[in-house]
């Protein structure tokens, strides 16, 4: 790993701010593990992560997804139940579920669950919390709208958000991707991101940007580019 490294090193120009175009290209060449590299993007933003009306947090279905098939689970009631299941629910359930969950399964990437049973699941805080599963409306997974989240978690929607650095971190897609995918990827969470600027944050609201596969090196891109 580290002659591949090095080799993948050379191939970038720490100096110099690249445009979109060249910077997907090179971070394609620049995966060179042995498996299908995540492709990931890294804004540092001009806020201050401390205040809470400059957190900056959207959801974005991606066009071209992730490159990964999520397990959703839906907890709800009723006629949610099969309006989930017809969506493409992996696991569906109420009491059930919730049992099955607090007994420590967690055979799902994301978490679904409509706003009348969320007292009830509420009550798995301390299980799902600290694995990042938790429902929350703000990402879209505490909602009536069952079929969509299903059908948008499945596509490729993702959340983001900044960490208490002022940094967002997502994934983009692959490595394998062809560059129109990804740049279109990287293109729809950018917008997104900007869409989501607080209005009282100050300066240059996009500080950096980094593109970036699982285990290549950070290429800087041009942030007063069009994207």
């Amino acid at each position: 790993m580290g002659k591949r490294l090095d080799e993948t090193l050379k191939l970038v120009d720490k100096t110099k701010l690249y445009g979109l175009d060249e910077a997907v290209k090179l971070v394609k060449s620049t995966a060179k593990a042995k498996f299908d590299e995540t492709v990931e993007i890294h804004i540092r933003l001009s806020i201050d992560p401390k205040k809470s009306d400059q957190i900056v947090r959207g959801i974005v279905t991606l066009p071209h997804g992730i490159g990964k098939t999520r397990k959703v689970a839906v907890i709800t009631k009723g006629e949610k139940l099969k309006e989930a299941e017809g969506a493409g629910a992996d696991f569906t359930g109420t009491e059930d579920l919730i049992e099955k969950i607090s007994k420590g399964w967690m055979d799902f990437d994301v978490l679904v669950c409509t706003p009348d049973i969320m007292k009830d699941v509420s009550k798995l805080g301390k299980t799902l919390g600290p694995k990042g599963l938790m429902p929350n409306p703000k990402a879209g997974t505490v909602t009536f709208e069952v079929a969509q989240a299903v059908k948008e978690l499945k596509k490729g929607r993702v959340e983001y958000k900044n960490d208490s650095y002022g940094i967002i971190h997502c994934p983009v897609g692959k490595a394998s991707f062809d560059e129109n995918k990804l740049l279109e990827n990287t293109k729809m969470l950018v917008e997104a991101v900007v869409r989501s600027k607080p209005a009282t944050s100050k300066g240059a609201y996009l500080k950096s940007i980094t593109l970036s596969s699982t285990m290549g090196p950070g290429i800087k891109l041009d942030t007063n580019q069009k994207f």
